[in-house]
């Protein structure tokens, strides 16, 4: 485990995205837009079953994500077998998969039958809520984390979700229909707007969730995650300081092919005075959150993110 203090660094440099890959995706997007009348009316069983298939192919089909994938894998459990690292990191593509084709059926099932509340848990995110001060929730990219969002926003707490964009503006915008649609407000975090937005919801009372577990192209902390440091954003840990909204830890796994569970927790804001430790204290503690939880349903998190990419010196 790494024992070098926490870093604050600013967002890494963008990269060019070459042409080839440009292709590529363009290509992807079409193909998206084309079927999608189709996808978002087969029958939710079906739909599951081909996600999990179309995430399973690619698995083979992908090798820079596949190769990413293991590599991730032998970094957080060093450990285990070449055999279980790849079993785990094939189940992840698969669970990706029918997340994506279970969110284009959205309409075809009841959300309250299928994803369901821990004991306590939905009774501790309203009695932050009440408080009055707003509540920043800080979630992770584990299961349908989409599902997440739209659950809560389903019992009536007023949800924004802070994103990146997607990497097609087309796909932007089908995302922010489809959560609009759930009454989900989407705050984009490369829009010049998107900080005032997110404290303006929270004065408003409102829920503003966060995805907090990649390295991105924005502000963050060196904080460990499996015994490496990783950099991880710190906007939510910020703001939550700044405003004094209370922070809650959600997160959802899939406990069958099409049922889930959503368990939220309080996480404790540190109050020494020093804001910038604080705020590194709480971005850690959150990370630890979501470490736990990866070591407790692997074959659900997105393995194939370079989560380690971003290094101590590389960032101007």
């Amino acid at each position: 485990m790494s024992h070098a203090a926490p870093q604050t660094a600013a967002p890494p440099a963008r990269r060019a995205v070459p042409l080839g890959k440009r292709l590529r995706r363009e290509l992807r997007v079409r193909a998206l837009i084309l079927l999608l009348p189709l996808l978002s009316r087969l029958p939710r069983r079906v739909a599951l079953a081909l996600g999990a298939a179309a995430g399973w192919l690619a698995w083979f089909v992908a090798p820079r994500h596949r190769r990413v994938a293991l590599e991730n894998l032998a970094i957080a459990f060093p450990d285990r077998g070449r055999g279980w690292r790849a079993r785990i990191g094939r189940s992840s593509f698969a669970n990706l998969g029918r997340s994506a084709l279970e969110l284009l059926a959205l309409e075809r099932f009841d959300l309250a039958r299928a994803v369901h509340f821990d004991p306590g848990s939905l009774e501790t995110l309203t009695a932050a809520h009440a408080e009055g001060r707003g509540v920043v929730a800080i979630s992770c990219h584990l299961d349908n984390w989409e599902l997440l969002a739209r659950r809560i926003a389903a019992e009536g707490l007023p949800v924004a979700t802070v994103a990146r964009e997607a990497q097609d503006p087309r796909l932007t915008a089908l995302l922010e229909r489809s959560r609009a649609s759930t009454g989900i407000v989407s705050l984009w975090r490369n829009h010049p707007g998107a900080a005032r937005g997110f404290i303006r919801h929270l004065h408003k009372g409102g829920v503003v969730a966060a995805l907090i577990d990649q390295d991105t192209e924005v502000a963050g902390h060196f904080v460990s995650f499996f015994g490496r440091e990783a950099f991880t954003p710190r906007a939510p840990a910020d703001i939550a300081l700044r405003t004094g909204a209370a922070v809650v830890f959600g997160r959802i796994r899939r406990v069958a092919p099409g049922m889930h569970r959503i368990r939220l927790s309080r996480l404790v804001v540190p109050a020494s005075g020093d804001r910038e430790a604080d705020s590194i204290a709480l971005t850690a503690a959150a990370t630890a959150a979501i470490e736990e939880d990866v070591r407790a349903w692997p074959d659900q998190w997105v393995w194939m993110h370079a989560r380690w990419r971003t290094r101590r010196g590389s960032i101007r």
